[in-house]
């Protein structure tokens, strides 16, 4: 499983502007079953997206290219693997 912290790198017009394709970004995941949550940060300057743990980190890592804010060069991201082995029990199977 994964952790993506994105910062943001521009003023939160610019961000503004991108929004609805990030927005599009994040759908296209959400039906693919790789992002499980994901939502700004607060204050917000950047967000957070937790990722299932199916995929590896190198597609991961080609997966976040595809990302508006990236592309922009809108959004910083830091990515944290971890392995739960404590989780509710509806999370089983989707982690």
């Amino acid at each position: 499983m994964y952790i993506v912290e994105l910062s943001y790198l521009k003023p939160l017009d610019a961000i503004e502007v991108q929004l609805e394709a990030h927005r599009s970004f994040l759908d296209a995941q959400y039906a693919n079953e790789v992002f499980l949550a994901s939502g700004p940060k607060n204050p917000r300057n950047g967000g957070v997206i937790l990722v299932s743990g199916r995929i590896a980190r190198a597609e991961l890592d080609a997966i976040l290219a595809c990302d508006p804010f990236h592309q922009h060069g809108l959004a910083a991201y830091h990515v944290t693997e971890f392995a739960p082995v404590k989780f509710h029990p509806t999370l089983k199977g989707i982690l």
